[in-house]
């Protein structure tokens, strides 16, 4: 469940981040004689890539939790 919340805003992050960075870039480039396109799977790697480290993280974190003892929790407080 936690997993999930933090996918969801990582999903809607990229989805503002990645049409507003590629229209940005777009506009920006359209200045220089020599350019380049901008691909947009590119954006789709790094969306993929932050989803990812968001998951791991997260599964980490809970994975640690679960792990720990509760009485060494409960003896610092």
């Amino acid at each position: 469940m936690l997993a999930w919340d933090f996918s969801k805003l990582v999903i809607l992050a990229n989805l503002i981040a990645s049409p507003t960075a590629w229209w940005l870039m777009q506009d920006w480039l359209t200045s220089f004689a020599y350019r380049t396109d901008i691909n947009f799977t590119i954006f789709l790697l790094a969306g993929l890539a932050t989803f990812m480290m968001a998951l791991l993280t997260t599964f980490q974190r809970a994975y640690s939790a679960a792990m720990s003892n509760p009485v060494d929790a409960l003896r610092a407080e």
